[in-house]
């Protein structure tokens, strides 16, 4: 007999479980022990059932949380005999997992004797092996050259940890302390989570809890449908491009056709280009992440975006292309690229359907990772940068956010503290404000990309890594708006040739002294340019933000 759950208690369960996974995000925040997660929170917390479908999640990384329900349905598949206190790990492309950096621990939530839940972290390390530091690879051509690859394991077995594995583990990065730092964090915001889940098990009842979940998914499922009856029916085509794969091949294609009918929808992306040799080739559960990114962003905010919400779309796709690649081949650079792409692609596709749902392009990303030592400490360090977000798309309701990231993290990832930064690593930040006239024109403008003056304060020289897109194409402007500015990175040398950086290169040297010039882009515009009113260019002016008031035709 199922239980009949009145609205209170539905919203009750509900809310709880978004508590939920929100304080295990702050339990990360606060435990974690490395700056691309205390400070940069690039990381995810979810909730998935037993049959892989997301329960919950946090407003963190959408790219992540997307492909949790594939990683639960790869744990499901290899343990048959999950016992209380187990938790499992994993972070393999072709087992569940985005890419390597991305690690993911799974703890299972038990009501008495009956398996449930898991609560899940996925966090990314600042460094998981592989023939380059940092995790970005953009010589690879397999993805063994990307770093260590772990399936579906259990590191705690009925609560005790396995030290040998975790050694294991260890040994194989570059920065074992911060590691096993951050694994703990981890492990601990999992463990929270799942006390917090018997909790409301011990308040309401499991059965309470599970019939509640159910109403809940289904709730978000005719919410959705509601959303998709007011958009036109139609088959509707968008494109995207990535600049390069880093070894010769150019505006790689991301094609996207949407069938729409009634209150469902088809997103078949068959029809990209063929796989690469690089780290751009997407994992199939990062493709459906960026998928169900796209369709997240078009509906409305206060949906809740779990399994139910998703009921009426349905992803085709072709194992072998640039979404979908082969197992073995490289794809450390997916969750930014040709995630960005494939959301991009969708979204022009659906401006025909919904136009004022149709933001324009977000920013692509364009990281650099530094490996050096602090001469104020003798440490090894290795850096992500963070700062120099780039500016966010305009959308019908206004001007893109400024240095607010790009559309895989959609303001997830922050922007670190500049302070902080240079009290942990030996850098300074000479220069760092709104890149003037970078975001693209429209009725509404694109948000801001930033220029940063970055310089190294080391005793010896560095080495440098770049990965990533943008310095081909700016973010799409949309419905008549302009593509934001493209990427525009340069390293300065004393006594050297100013070089303009590549989006993947290896080895860069970096000698004590240098400067980064970088000039990231900016967002795309929304709606004809000749439609913004004087008084908002005669505003960006006055602020700095651009440096003409004069209409573009």
């Amino acid at each position: 007999m199922t239980l009949k759950i009145d609205p209170i208690t539905r919203s009750v369960v509900q809310h709880r479980l978004s508590s939920i996974v929100n304080e295990m995000g702050e339990a990360m925040l606060r435990t974690s022990y490395s700056q691309i997660l205390n400070s940069s929170r690039d990381f995810s917390l979810g909730i998935c059932d037993v049959d892989g479908r997301l329960i919950a999640q946090a407003d963190h990384i959408p790219v992540h949380v997307g492909a949790l329900s594939w990683a639960t349905l790869a744990v499901e598949e290899r343990f048959k005999d999950i016992k209380p206190g187990d938790v499992v790990l994993l972070n393999d492309p072709y087992h569940g997992g985005s890419h390597l950096p991305d690690l993911t621990a799974f703890v299972p939530v038990f009501d008495g004797d009956r398996r449930l839940y898991w609560t899940i972290v996925r966090a990314h390390q600042s460094d998981i092996g592989g023939a380059t530091h940092g995790a970005y690879n953009p010589a690879a051509t397999d993805i063994w050259q990307e770093g260590l690859r772990v399936p579906p394991i259990r590191l705690y077995e009925a609560g005790k940890l396995r030290d040998d594995l975790l050694d294991m583990l260890a040994l194989n990065v570059r920065n074992p302390r911060d590691f096993r730092g951050d694994l703990a964090a981890m492990v601990g915001a999992a463990h929270l989570g799942e006390r917090r889940v018997r909790r409301l098990f011990g308040e309401f009842g499991g059965e309470t809890v599970e019939a509640a979940v159910e109403t809940i998914l289904d709730a978000a499922e005719q919410q959705t449908r509601a959303v998709l009856s007011t958009w036109k029916d139609g088959v509707f085509y968008g494109e995207a491009f990535l600049d390069d794969d880093g070894h010769g091949r150019t505006d790689i294609k991301i094609a996207a056709k949407v069938t729409k009918k009634g209150t469902d929808i088809e997103i078949d992306l068959s029809d990209s280009d063929p796989q690469t040799t690089s780290f751009v080739n997407s994992s199939h559960a990062n493709m459906q992440a960026a998928v169900v990114m796209a369709f997240a962003y078009l509906i409305d905010a206060d949906i809740p975006k779990n399994a139910g919400a998703l009921r009426p779309l349905k992803v085709v796709a072709k194992q072998g292309t640039i979404v979908w690649a082969d197992p073995g081949l490289p794809v450390t650079m997916c969750t930014s690229h040709p995630s960005n792409e494939i959301v991009e692609a969708i979204v022009k596709a659906l401006s025909a359907s919904c136009p004022d749902r149709a933001m324009a392009g977000w920013s692509r990303r364009f990281r650099i990772a530094i490996q050096g030592e602090d001469p104020r400490n003798g440490r090894s360090f290795i850096w992500h940068m963070f700062q120099a977000r780039p500016g966010g798309g305009a959308s019908s309701g206004g001007d893109g956010w400024s240095s607010i990231g790009e559309w895989h993290t959609v303001g997830g990832i922050k922007f670190g503290s500049i302070e902080v930064a240079e009290v942990r690593f030996p850098l300074h930040f000479r220069h760092h404000e709104f890149r003037a006239d970078s975001g693209g024109e429209g009725k509404h403008r694109g948000g801001l990309g930033v220029s940063l003056d970055l310089v190294m304060e080391t005793a010896k020289p560095a080495r440098a890594n770049t990965a990533g897109e943008g310095t081909r194409h700016g973010a799409c402007g949309m419905l008549g708006g302009s593509d934001g500015k493209p990427h525009h990175y340069t390293l300065i040398s004393k006594g050297r040739a100013p070089r303009v950086l590549r989006t993947k290169e290896v080895g860069i040297e970096v000698l004590p002294g240098d400067c980064f010039e970088i000039r990231s882009s900016g967002g795309g515009g929304w709606g004809p340019p000749k439609q913004r009113s004087q008084q908002a260019r005669s505003r960006d002016v006055a602020q700095g933000l651009t440096t003409t008031d004069a209409t573009t035709e």
